[in-house]
């Protein structure tokens, strides 16, 4: 029973992940289909909060919580938008211990969803605005 117990814990340990490596995205703002330099956006994660004018790249890290971003421009009315990192880790854990001889085998098997602050924002994020 204790190398069952030691297997599971090493098969769970095995199979768990953060996601993704910390990272960057891009900002840009367009109109009309066209580029529209110098919208200043405000950049909100659970990790912080980046204030840039457009284009721009900021270094958000790991996602922690959803990506909010709100920019303004003279002329044109506010424009947000909204993220959610990508869907949880999913995982599975098998485990099974036979024997012979007449002994009796058992087998144990797991399936649960982990997450641990996995997942990943988009690398480049394109806000429209439109005029007012």
């Amino acid at each position: 029973m204790r190398h069952l117990i030691l297997l599971l814990s090493l098969a769970l340990a095995a199979c768990a992940t953060t996601g993704s490596s910390g990272g960057s995205i891009s900002i840009d703002t367009t109109s009309g289909g066209k580029t529209l330099p110098g919208a200043r956006c405000a950049v909100t994660t659970g990790a912080g909060n980046w204030n840039v004018t457009t284009p721009a790249t900021v270094m958000v890290g790991n996602p922690s919580g959803d990506l909010r971003i709100v920019c303004n421009k003279e002329g044109y009315r506010t424009s947000e938008v909204l993220y959610r990192p990508s869907s949880p880790v999913g995982s599975s854990v098998g485990v099974g211990a036979g024997g012979g001889s007449g002994h009796v085998g058992m087998g144990v098997g797991l399936s649960f969803p982990i997450n641990l602050g996995g997942g990943t924002y988009p690398s480049r994020v394109t806000v429209d605005m439109n005029p007012q």
